[in-house]
């Protein structure tokens, strides 16, 4: 864990020290069932006591949910990029955008995922280390946002994934290095993660194989050898690293899952063989169902150039049905969206795709929380409505175990003991800043 992430956000509108929260429906992700009338005792930032039906604290603030809403954990969505949002002008954007204008952005953006449900994320991926300010900010409570764990820079080999450069004219291309999260070497790999440490990352993104949006030629290439990824990897565990990588091809997932990391983001053309090797290593899987049917959508509709069009359209069509298979087979899947790639705040759509991929809708709200919190090695921070936690709660007017699509209907938000939603509309927490106005 970064130190600038070891502290929760102060906030400018001071909770009381008790608050108690009447839920007519709780989900205990733990468990995995639903439960009736509980309440919530919070104290300050996180749960003092979680007790069936109504009570009440001497002096506490109460909270009265409406009776058809449903309480959860806060959600945790482990594949964002807070610092961007994709359009049809991204292309020339990044022409014109500075890392100031990106980081601008980003603040928005947070609040949008916040607003949405999710008090967590796990940022794969950014512009020159924006989303490290955005999170730093977030925890001075200068801005409302998601808690972060940010990846920084994602670190891949030249013309991968990582390469920013990829599609320039040769003038303008360069030769990133290590510095520039662009390795070719082991050597390489061990220079840039220490620079992430340097710069305050909390965990390590890597591209072993191409991607859809990237102006290169192949979705699924391995773009990095095993030895290279196993350096990452080494080198990620001395500083307390985990380790998420991108990866597409088949070739790719089994470089990874052999070199070492913890999780495999998309895994689009994962065959039965990494499979049983991602359950023998005890791999995650971050399907990210959202972000490959918008580009596959997207990509009819004209939005990318020739050779990115194509491979949204080979890759749209096959997660959903990657990550059912992923399912049925045992491998561990956590929740991830690929923020960014579509419209940040519609994250909860992911829930609706994986119940459509065959997940039952408890599994989609405990990849959501409870396993997402374990991928981030905080299952004892959040995940779970649970005392000793953070007072992490949200809530949907129904219940999502019949209605999966409720959970894109997020009414109630606290995050840390702070409400930042309430009867579906922001609170001033939302809008404050610690700078002041």
């Amino acid at each position: 864990m970064g130190v600038a992430q070891a502290a929760e956000a102060p906030t400018t509108s001071e909770a009381p020290a008790l608050t108690v929260i009447h839920c007519a429906h709780l989900i205990d992700t733990v468990a995995g069932k639903m439960l009736g009338a509980t309440s919530i005792v919070v104290d300050g930032q996180r749960i003092k006591e979680v007790v069936a039906g109504s009570v009440s604290r001497d002096g506490a603030k109460v909270i009265e949910m409406p009776a058809n809403d449903t309480c959860l954990p806060g959600l945790v969505d482990s594949h964002t990029h807070l610092d961007g949002q994709f359009s049809k002008t991204s292309y020339s954007d990044q022409f014109r955008l500075n890392p100031a204008d990106y980081a601008i952005e980003s603040t928005v953006f947070a609040r949008r995922t916040l607003l949405a449900g999710f008090t967590t994320v796990r940022n794969v991926g950014d512009v020159k280390y924006g989303t490290i300010a955005l999170r730093n900010a977030i925890n001075k409570g200068e801005t409302a946002g998601p808690r972060i764990f940010s990846a920084g820079e994602a670190i891949g080999s030249t013309g991968g994934h990582a390469d920013g450069s990829d599609g320039y004219r040769q003038d303008l291309q360069g030769d990133p290095g290590p510095q520039d999260s662009i390795i070719n070497s082991p050597a390489d790999a061990w220079k840039a993660v220490r620079q992430h440490y340097k710069e305050g990352a909390d965990l390590i993104k890597i591209m072993p194989s191409g991607g859809v949006l990237d102006e290169s030629s192949s979705s699924e290439n391995p773009q990095m050898t095993i030895e290279e990824i196993k350096a990452v990897t080494t080198a990620a565990r001395d500083y307390g690293f985990t380790v998420a990588a991108h990866a597409h091809g088949a070739e790719a997932i089994r470089r990874a899952v052999l070199g070492g990391v913890d999780s495999i983001e998309h895994g689009t053309f994962m065959d039965d063989e990494d499979m049983k090797l991602m359950k023998q290593h005890g791999t995650w899987y971050v399907p990210t169902i959202i972000a490959g049917e918008f580009v596959m959508a997207k990509a009819k509709e004209g939005w990318y150039p020739p050779q990115v069009a194509r491979k949204a359209l080979e890759v749209g069509p096959k997660i959903l049905a990657t990550a059912g298979k992923a399912y049925k087979a045992g491998v561990k899947i956590a929740f991830g969206t690929d923020a960014g790639v579509y419209p940040h705040g519609e994250n909860a759509q992911e829930f609706v795709y994986m119940v459509q991929a065959g997940m039952p809708p408890m599994y989609a709200i405990q990849a959501a929380t409870t396993h997402a919190a374990t991928l981030l090695k905080h299952q004892n921070d959040f995940g779970s409505i649970t005392a000793g936690k953070y007072a992490d709660v949200v809530a949907v007017p129904g219940n999502p175990l019949d209605d999966i699509a409720l959970m894109k209907k997020v009414d109630f938000v606290m995050k840390a003991g702070t409400v930042y939603k309430q009867d579906d509309k922001p609170t001033d927490a939302a809008l404050e800043s610690s700078l002041g106005m």
